[in-house]
């Protein structure tokens, strides 16, 4: 266990990429099954252990210490597993104790029932020190936040076994943790698993934004456009019987989507944007969509107000064909053929732009047919399917960000190397009368910024709080006094939720107007001018 914790503890600290996939390769040359096996479903977020809650740690701790005094070291230090694993008490069992395997706390806690999965718990921070009590922790509240996503743990995989990462992918969905039979194959022991999972994923491919100079060195003539809609990339793959709704990182997905995986009535892989609405008359905003996203299970109602379909762009799987090779055009062909004869509610396809130079695809990207679209995609005519992100084949020429003028009102620290720092801020635009004006939010931002930046923010909070509540300060925000944001963000939706009525797509900080009194910030009209 102490390995374990001591990975998570330089992980956290390592902000570079390439140091984080140095930390997790080496983790697995030292380590042997099945422990790696288990960190690794960790960090990819396929560990589950059912038996302890967060709720149930705050209890415990509870038991323990004074209420008060936990909650201003909860305050304080920002994240629930290193409070609890700092205040629980030192107990001689732990100093005299030998260090707990991985594999042992995980058996433990995994055979633990929801009765005794507390006295279980207890048992094992009794026994360890206080990062591996954090390690621990991490492990059963399911929340890792050491900035390491499942796509970077499997290309770590493929740097430890020497491969290329796509061949990960395409096995994951039929191994299982500890993922013996494919440390054996990195490792050279063994072979390469067989992909024995029906409907598996297929890598997907990346395209690069349009940069400085790079529309100068392509033809337009050797590329055709489509428009690129506010959804999110799925893989939708219908094989043996089976049928599975992938993200474009590889999540199933199914389960939120019942109503779209029932129409599924094809034997291919398809690869497309999921969106709400009924097409092609009617497309949602991404608000309506996030309603059905992120959840094991949907209700009913929710399938109705929300129904959801795949716009198509690529066909990676006909019948038994791999048709990834095949150039773009073709594919196309096959794509237009196969979609023509799916539920059009469920399916339709993504139409191919005209357009006769870059300025006239310009001045479309600028004015879109629909709200929903956020520029344009371009797609080199003889490309065949190549998963990652190569250069050249495939291009992405977003429209320019929203930029709107707010005032700061609120902050919260932030989690990990952030923790103690005041990172997350919300934001508002002025509204009411003229002469009596009050700030409502409309977003929240925790990137964008700086580090320096970050420390200069995290300054002026301490310096204006002028309430507090649990984690959050309120900060001092008047039309005579307040810092003023410069808030970029690529859409804008209606929303119930919100007091303000708004809800904006992913926001940030893109500047720290210092020089901008609070009263000459945005009001809310300006919002609603850019929905109507």
């Amino acid at each position: 266990m102490q390995a374990f914790a001591e990975l998570l503890d330089r992980l956290v600290l390592t902000p570079a990429r390439n140091g984080k996939l140095r930390l997790i390769v080496d983790y697995f040359r030292a380590t042997p099954d099945p422990d790696r096996g288990l960190a690794l479903a960790a960090i990819t977020g396929d560990l589950d252990i059912p038996s302890v809650k967060p709720a149930m740690l705050r209890a415990l701790v509870m038991e323990r210490m004074d209420a008060v005094l936990f909650a201003y070291s909860y305050d304080y230090v920002g994240d629930l597993a290193e409070t609890v694993s700092l205040v629980w008490p030192a107990s001689e069992e732990a100093a005299e104790a030998n260090s707990i395997r991985l594999s042992e706390a995980v058996a433990q806690l995994r055979s633990a029932g929801r009765a005794d999965g507390p006295a279980v718990l207890v048992r094992l921070l009794d026994r360890m020190t206080i990062s591996e009590r954090f390690a621990t922790i991490k492990l059963v509240t399911g929340g890792l936040r050491i900035g390491v996503s499942a796509r970077l743990a499997k290309q770590a995989l493929a740097d430890f076994g020497g491969v290329d990462v796509t061949e990960i992918e395409e096995l994951w969905h039929g191994l299982k943790p500890p993922y013996r039979e494919l440390f054996g194959w990195l490792t050279g022991k063994t072979g390469k698993p067989k992909l024995l999972a029906a409907a598996p994923f297929r890598p997907v491919m990346l395209s690069n934004p349009v940069q400085d100079g790079d529309l100068e060195k392509i033809d337009p003539a050797d590329y055709a456009a489509e428009w690129k809609w506010d959804g999110i990339r799925v893989q939708a793959v219908a094989e043996k019987g089976v049928r599975r709704l992938y993200s474009r990182t590889g999540d199933d997905i199914s389960g939120a989507f019942p109503d779209l995986v029932e129409a599924m009535a094809f034997e291919a892989a398809l690869d497309g944007e999921l969106l709400v609405g009924h097409p092609p008359e009617h497309t949602g905003t991404f608000s309506d969509l996030q309603q059905r996203l992120n959840r094991k299970t949907v209700p009913t109602k929710l399938v109705g107000q929300y129904p959801v379909f795949v716009r198509c762009y690529d066909i990676l799987r006909e019948g038994k064909e791999d048709t990834r090779a095949l150039p773009f055009m073709e594919r196309r062909k096959r794509l237009e053929a196969l979609v023509a004869t799916l539920d059009p509610s469920r399916f339709d396809l993504s139409p191919i732009v005209p357009f006769d130079g870059w300025a006239t695809l310009d001045a479309l990207r600028h004015a879109p047919p629909h709200p929903v679209i956020e520029g344009v995609m371009l797609k080199r005519l003889d490309s065949a399917y190549v998963p990652g992100r190569p250069k050249g084949p495939w291009f992405k020429w977003k429209r320019d960000p929203h930029v709107v003028d707010a005032v700061l009102m609120y902050a919260q620290r932030g989690h990990g190397k952030r923790s103690s720092f005041y990172s997350d801020f919300t934001f508002g635009v002025w509204s009411g009368p003229e002469d009596a004006p009050v700030l409502v939010p409309v977003g929240k931002a925790y990137f964008g910024f700086t580090d320096e930046e970050l420390r200069l923010l995290d300054k002026y909070v301490r310096d204006n709080t002028v309430e507090r509540f649990g984690p959050v300060r309120s900060v001092r925000a008047e039309s005579k006094h307040g810092l003023v944001l410069e808030i970029a963000f690529e859409g804008l939706a209606r929303s119930k939720r919100h007091r303000s009525g708004v809800a904006m797509r992913f926001p940030r900080i893109s500047r720290l107007r210092w020089d901008k009194p609070a009263n000459e910030a945005d009001r809310i009209e300006t919002l609603q001018a850019m929905l109507d």
